[in-house]
């Protein structure tokens, strides 16, 4: 692989991770955009990867969403979803970073619940079945596994 595409790979990877963490954090492109000043047309764009991401957006993005800048480059859900400890490797992390990747899998685990309510819900109507209703364990929210 060129350099070029790894770099190119490398920008997707960190414009994926704000993607996800504003969506993590239940924001919309339009209310990130109004945080950061700019119109949603402008902050879509560089969410897309169409108008360069510069270090000091980077910087306000992150502290529009409640996380650092180096959360956002260093960002991996299978690291999060803890399938990089079931493959032996060592985790050296503080309990400050545990505490906050407890928090992203709960909330990445919700929506994933959610969306697949969703699916379930469109599927059976689809059918013209019995409406889907979801688990007891699965309504109350603030439930930790």
């Amino acid at each position: 692989m060129s350099e070029k595409n790894s770099i190119e790979k490398e920008i997707g990877k960190v414009l994926s991770n704000i993607r996800k963490f504003r969506e993590l954090r239940n924001m919309t492109r339009d209310q990130l955009a109004a945080d950061l000043g700019l119109s949603a047309s402008g902050y879509s764009k560089i969410e897309r990867g169409e108008i360069e991401l510069t270090v000091s957006r980077l910087y306000q993005i992150a502290a529009a969403l409640d996380v650092t800048a180096q959360q956002i480059l260093e960002f991996d859900v299978s690291k999060v979803l803890g399938s990089s400890a079931s493959e032996g490797h060592e985790n050296d992390e503080g309990p400050t970073t545990r505490s906050f990747h407890n928090d992203v899998m709960y909330k990445y685990i919700e929506k994933l619940e959610d969306e697949n309510l969703r699916l379930k819900t469109e599927l059976t109507l689809m059918r013209g079945d019995l409406p889907y209703e979801k688990p007891n364990h699965l309504l109350r929210k603030d439930q930790r596994f």
